[in-house]
């Protein structure tokens, strides 16, 4: 059997038993070729979107390699794997939201909130975010440098403006539930600070924290909505710990400190959780000062870096010889799948991890 196809035997076989908490097995890491930076994941592990590390979006898969699509990066993908969305330039050089159906092989370009919208320097709008069947797009729209808010699209009623609950400060929509129905993202106070919110029906909610303070930007969200995850869990409270948060349904915020490991130079890092199963089991992203950024994922709200992780269960080298580990950025909804990016032992590399079958 060609490697190839191996590869694709054993994230199928993996892939197919259900997730129920904290692996007891080994898991699979697949390193992607050197440039191409994961960013989402669909097909139950079988298609990867992302892009080329010097611009360009992109498909991989075990079976056929990468695919090319044009575009700067497709950021996301449909459960399915046949939808993407991303960020492009268009005919007229500017940086616009762009949205692959289902066979397309170039995108197609979003706009902004009216057909005469000014772009902000040559920023249109940009995609964050995309619902499981790839009928529901979400991001960041411009029209002149200050305006800049977070939208929702969809084919019947285009790209609808989420508006600003502050008079003159940015919003953005950086994901949304698989239904559709729930987006996430920020909200800037007057002082500048990304406050986490969620729109339901378009109407815009802050997410409280323990003190009863807005916790920082949104950046995950479960198929329903009922499991939202971001980053600041209470940034009233100077802890020299950081923390992330998950917000679940009935039960609120619940703080997500990752303490710096000792191998870690002492830095002012943050706690990024940027992708999360339909339980909430599983929950993955990154500790993160810019670049300089290790891959973290928690299993029932217990942090592990990956390369810790992978090296505890029997992956004795994985990420050896890496810069580090990066940013997880999608995952599979029931957190089987995981995929991301960091610094290889040349460039900036992708890769995916397929967690083992749990008792």
């Amino acid at each position: 059997m060609s490697r190839p196809m191996l590869v694709a035997a054993t994230v199928l076989a993996l892939a197919a038993t259900a997730h129920a908490g904290p692996p007891a097995g080994q898991p699979l890491l697949v390193v992607l070729p050197p440039e191409v930076l994961a960013q989402d994941v669909g097909a139950d592990g079988f298609v990867i979107a992302g892009g080329l590390y010097s611009g360009g979006g992109l498909t991989w898969m075990p079976t056929a390699g990468v695919q090319r699509l044009g575009g700067l990066s497709a950021r996301s993908i449909s459960r399915d794997g046949r939808v993407l969305a991303g960020t492009g330039i268009d005919a007229n050089g500017k940086q616009n939201a762009a949205y692959w159906p289902e066979g397309a092989t170039t995108p197609r370009f979003l706009g902004s909130f009216t057909p005469d919208a000014q772009a902000c320097d040559l920023n249109l709008s940009s995609t964050f975010g995309m619902n499981d069947d790839g009928r529901v797009v979400v991001g960041l729209g411009w029209n002149g440098c200050r305006h800049a808010h977070a939208f929702r699209w969809e084919e019947a009623t285009g790209m609808v403006d989420l508006g600003s609950t502050v008079e003159g400060r940015a919003s953005r929509a950086n994901n949304v539930s698989g239904d559709g129905r729930i987006v996430v993202g920020w909200q800037e106070h007057p002082t500048g600070f990304r406050m986490g919110v969620k729109w339901v029906n378009g109407v815009q909610q802050l997410i409280q924290g323990p003190g009863g303070f807005p916790v920082g930007e949104a950046f995950a969200v479960n198929r329903d909505g009922s499991v939202i995850a971001g980053t600041n869990c209470q940034p009233e409270v100077f802890d020299s710990v950081p923390a992330g948060w998950v917000w679940t349904e009935g039960k609120g915020v619940t703080c997500l400190p990752v303490p710096r490991p000792a191998w870690l130079i002492d830095r002012p890092y943050s706690v990024l959780p940027e992708t999360v199963s339909d339980d909430g089991r599983v929950i993955a992203g990154a500790y993160s000062f810019g670049l300089d950024s290790e891959a973290v994922v928690w299993f029932d709200e217990t942090p592990f870096f990956l390369k810790d992780y992978l090296q505890s269960v029997g992956l004795t080298n994985a990420f050896a010889d890496w810069v580090n580990t990066g940013f997880l950025l999608g995952s599979t909804r029931d957190g089987r799948v995981l995929v991301g990016y960091g610094a290889g032992p040349t460039t900036f590399t992708g890769y995916m991890v397929v967690l083992p079958e749990v008792p």
